[in-house]
This record gives C-alpha cells, sequence and structure tokens, in this order.
C-alpha cells in the first residue's frame, strides 16, 4: 500500500472510532453486524449500502483490510438492520464486481465517501433469508 494510502486508511479508521458507536446507535442507520473472528462477539459496523430484491449490497472502503471483511472470511453468517429491522443473511465477498459500477448505484453520500476514503475496495452481497 502506498504511503498516501496508508495515511488514508489511518485517518479514516481514527475517524471512525469516534463515529461509529454513535452512528451504530441511530435507529434508521443501516449496520452490519458479523461474529469477530477472534473473540466469537457480535460486531456491529455502521455501512451504507442498498437493499435489491432478496440482497443487501455494500462496497467496503479498505477492500480486505476492514475488519467486517476479515470476519466475514472466518464467518459469512450476518445480520443487517435496515430500516430500524433486523435481517439475517449469507454475505459473499465480490471481488470481481465493477465497484465504479456499483457505487453509482448505491446511495450517493456513502460512495462519495468511499471513493474519497477508499484504497482496495471490494463489493459485498448479503443474501438476505426470507
Amino acid at each position: 500500500m502506498s504511503r498516501d494510502a496508508e495515511r488514508k486508511y489511518r485517518t479514516a479508521r481514527a475517524v471512525q472510532r469516534l463515529l461509529n458507536p454513535v452512528m451504530r446507535r441511530l435507529p434508521l442507520q443501516t449496520v452490519l453486524e458479523t461474529t469477530g473472528r477472534t473473540s466469537g462477539l457480535p460486531r456491529s459496523t455502521p455501512v451504507g449500502g442498498k437493499r435489491v430484491g432478496g440482497s443487501f449490497w455494500l462496497v467496503s472502503e479498505f477492500g480486505e483490510r476492514s475488519q467486517y471483511v476479515r470476519n466475514i472470511k472466518a464467518d459469512p453468517r450476518v445480520r443487517v438492520r435496515i430500516r430500524g429491522r433486523w435481517h439475517t443473511g449469507t454475505a459473499h465477498l465480490m471481488p470481481d464486481d465493477d465497484t465504479a459500477v456499483r457505487l453509482r448505484s448505491l446511495p450517493v453520500l456513502n460512495s462519495l465517501s468511499v471513493r474519497a476514503i477508499g484504497a482496495g475496495q471490494l463489493t459485498v452481497r448479503v443474501d438476505l433469508d426470507r
């Protein structure tokens, strides 16, 4: 990772550590809940994305460096809170998906921030249980 990308990553992580505890508590904030790969405890991360039919799509700004992506690799069973309601599902990492195209179909504000701070982006699809 380049020096500039590393600086962006560290800055974004510092900001996220401050904002995420507050964002998780907002009732309409979309939240992805994974199982910690080491602890086995639930880990909640505010995310931006969009439900399309029976799937929820999002783009991880730091790809496989994101902790929730590492957790998904260890255990793909997740929960997603969409509009205040929890849904269970199975997450799939989509390394061949074009993240630039995907971001154009997702909410604008989140897509802008992912483009601005992201490096090595990765699409994640969550197939929601019926």
